[in-house]
């Protein structure tokens, strides 16, 4: 039994399909589904922790129809919000004690110090919430999450506003409930979080799973060289033969070669040409950016910018 499983899972806004039978399944790894803004990956998951009702298609969580189980779906697991969850007039411990009583944790002060504990956080329990840094704070969420020991974690955007320190304390922390046995699953815009501590990452266009496996495996199938070029100006692709545009962010352009050494004079005449200036080119190893860029091309918010304005379309009828 996988932890998380889903089959053609489907959630529709009115006309607009925000997740497009998804199909898929988790178990025992952290999980990255990454994917632009608007793509369906928060959708997905507030279908997965059951705080939004599928149109379609079938999900469950260790066992439990997310729909017909729900109570016990979030027994099963935790969810920790990208918006800070914790009350900043209480204390540490308080906030911890009092997700252990909203479970029902039994000798809860007990599971309270434990949770402290494993988050570091046992010197500081007793001090305000708004004494904490940010990465205190994050590390407290997660002691909330796992005060009823949940068998699935579910962590949105869990570093984002962090410094870099702060950001590897925590992936240190995600890495051991990991050993523990524990199945997380992250949705995150950080590209080198995924591939550096992440053991699967789905990449989500659309409302569809684009691209799938772990970080290796995906950046092993473009199987080429990556050319980088800083340019101003509209351009024309190139007609070059063994070079293939990857995709466009801002003023960078990305192409796959077979030989990168011999490509990069081939590739600058070409975009001169074209009616650009070339400020600067840079060969490289292919990274989880480049099979994001491939997987969903320049897409900007397509969901986000349709569900405005189908909201705007619903409030002018009313």
């Amino acid at each position: 039994m996988n932890a998380i499983e889903t089959t053609d899972l489907t959630r529709y806004y009115g006309v607009l399909c925000a997740v497009n039978h998804l199909t898929l399944s988790v178990n025992n790894e952290i999980f990255a589904l990454l994917g632009p803004n608007g793509s369906g990956k928060t959708t997905t998951v507030l279908m997965l922790t059951t705080l939004l009702t599928p149109t379609e298609g079938s999900a469950s969580v260790c066992g439990h129809d997310v729909m017909r189980e729900g109570e016990m779906v979030r027994k099963s697991l935790s969810y920790v919000p990208q918006d800070m969850a914790v009350d900043i007039k209480l204390t540490g411990r308080e906030n911890v004690r009092f997700f252990a009583d909203l479970y029902g944790v039994p000798h809860a002060a007990d599971r309270v110090d434990e949770a402290l504990a494993v988050m570091e956080l046992s010197d500081r329990a007793d001090d305000l919430i708004r004494t904490y840094s940010g990465g205190m704070r994050r590390r407290l969420e997660l002691a909330q999450a796992l005060v009823h020991e949940p068998s699935v974690l579910f962590l949105d955007e869990p570093t984002i506003g962090l410094d870099v320190a702060a950001r590897k304390r925590i992936w240190e922390h995600i890495r051991a409930l990991r050993k523990k046995g524990m199945t997380i699953f992250v949705t995150t815009h950080y590209m080198d979080e995924a591939d550096q501590f992440c053991d699967r990452v789905g990449i989500i266009s659309r409302g569809q799973i684009a691209a799938l496996g772990t970080p290796a495996e995906l950046k092993a199938r473009l199987m080429k060289d990556v050319i980088t070029a800083k340019v101003e100006g509209m351009f024309a692709l190139p007609d070059v033969d063994g070079i293939a545009f990857v995709g466009r962010n801002d003023d960078e352009v990305s192409f796959t070669v077979e030989n990168g050494r011999e490509a990069l004079p081939l590739l600058a005449d070409a975009l001169k040409k074209s009616g650009c200036i070339v400020r600067s080119m840079s060969l490289r190893e292919p990274t989880l950016d480049d099979v994001f860029l491939q997987a969903v091309g320049r897409q900007e918010e397509p969901h986000g910018f349709e569900f405005d304005k189908f909201r705007i379309m619903l409030r002018r009828r009313k």
